[in-house]
């Protein structure tokens, strides 16, 4: 079983969600206590996907994300780099048109999507100015992203309670319901390891979006970051 490290070397961090792909969906829905769909349909009403645009869903997965984009009428494109996972995608969703790529040099032209969005994948990428800087690439003029990933807690308690459940709670869970328990150790680290919501914010503004913002979802556990492209 593979498991990445903190570097993010970006085939160990595929070959993890290769392993993970059949169940992933299941799991994180038992890790988070069915709060992944809530932020899921947060990240819906943020998007805001119309008839007719195109949107790329980066990290997509097995498309889970990008289903209610394209059931909106928008052209959506999941676009993953584990190969693994676009299999399953493939096989559970036949008619969204799944994309690999890497975030750090997208497989797209410039301009071309009206919204980006990327859920709970920018804190496995390598590097995430370059990821932040393409995401602005490919994206019109006026077009919007939304970033969804997990954060820091605001409140001091729930961040106290937080940080025992990822590193003591999370990976015996995980083992009853996942093929790989590793991966998730992994990801409990990469999440303790990851910028606070300030952080992330100037980062975008340093990649070049526009009138940023975020807002707290589960009192900080997940943020909800937006801009736009001047």
């Amino acid at each position: 079983m593979t498991r990445a490290s903190l570097d993010k070397q970006p085939h160990e961090v595929a070959a993890m969600f290769d392993d993970v792909a059949p169940k992933y969906d299941l799991t994180n829905d038992v890790l988070s206590l069915g709060q992944t769909r809530l932020w899921r349909k947060a990240v819906v009403r943020a998007v805001d996907a119309r008839p007719g645009e195109r949107v790329l869903d980066l990290a997509a997965g097995t498309g889970t994300s990008s289903q209610p984009f394209a059931a909106a009428g928008a052209h959506v494109v999941p676009c993953d780099f584990s190969l693994g996972m676009l299999r399953e995608g493939r096989r559970r969703q036949p008619h969204l048109p799944f994309t690999a790529g890497d975030a750090t040099r997208l497989p797209f032209a410039d301009g071309v999507f009206d919204a980006v969005t990327i859920s709970f994948g920018l804190r496995n990428v390598q590097d995430t100015d370059t990821a932040l800087a393409e995401l602005l690439r490919v994206t019109k003029p006026g077009g919007r992203v939304v970033i969804c990933e997990f954060s820091h807690p605001t409140p001091a308690p729930l961040r106290t309670v937080y940080t025992e459940y990822l590193m003591r709670a999370l990976p015996p869970i995980a083992t009853t319901v996942c093929s790989n328990p590793d991966a998730y150790v992994y990801l409990a680290e990469s999440i303790r390891a990851w910028p606070d919501q300030p952080a992330l914010a100037a980062r975008l503004q340093k990649a070049g979006w526009s009138k940023v913002a975020w807002r707290n979802l589960t009192g900080g556990i997940v943020a909800l970051h937006r801009g736009i492209r001047a």
